[in-house]
């Protein structure tokens, strides 16, 4: 079984998607949605672009899939909740599902592992560092933990909002 950590994020109709999004992973991975390990969920602004802001999160699973299997299944979530294939990096998203780690792998295709972004926004690193705490980071070698902790929290502003699933 692989450890692995997904960033859920939505800033369309966020409630709903985040919700929704949640039951896709336990349904994809054939688990009660307790059995999903779920950060707190926060509120961020738009990075990259002028948008609404989004509500993110991290979700931990354990899986007998493999990265290709679980790097197919994101997508396919993502496409059934109306991302298009064309879709630009940096716009609204109504379900944004990213591959943040798999076990402690280091590869570039299909998903890059460990996700590039683990380390410079807080909306990923703060909820990474809620359910994986003690994990070490497997290029920069220091824990979740201490990475937020020594994070410059004035960059970029989140705050905890009340869970809605």
């Amino acid at each position: 079984m692989a450890s692995i950590y997904i960033s859920l994020g939505s800033n369309v109709e966020r409630e709903y998607h985040i919700k929704k999004g949640l039951n896709a992973l336990a349904v994809a991975f054939n688990l009660p949605l307790e059995q999903l390990v779920l950060s707190s969920l926060f509120e961020s602004e738009a990075v990259g672009f002028s948008g609404n802001a989004f509500f993110n999160m991290v979700v931990g699973i354990e899986t007998s899939q493999t990265v290709e299997q679980v790097a197919h299944l994101l997508r396919d979530i993502e496409f059934s909740y109306g991302r298009t294939r064309d879709a630009k990096k940096f716009s609204p998203r109504t379900l944004d599902l990213d591959l943040l780690l798999y076990d402690d792998l280091i590869i570039d295709s299909p998903a890059q592992l460990p996700r590039n972004e683990i380390d410079k926004n807080a909306f990923v690193l703060w909820p990474l560092s809620e359910v994986a705490p003690q994990l070490i980071h497997p290029i920069i070698k220091q824990d979740y933990e201490t990475l937020w902790q020594n994070y410059d929290k004035a960059h970029q502003q989140l705050k905890v909002v009340d869970n809605c699933w």
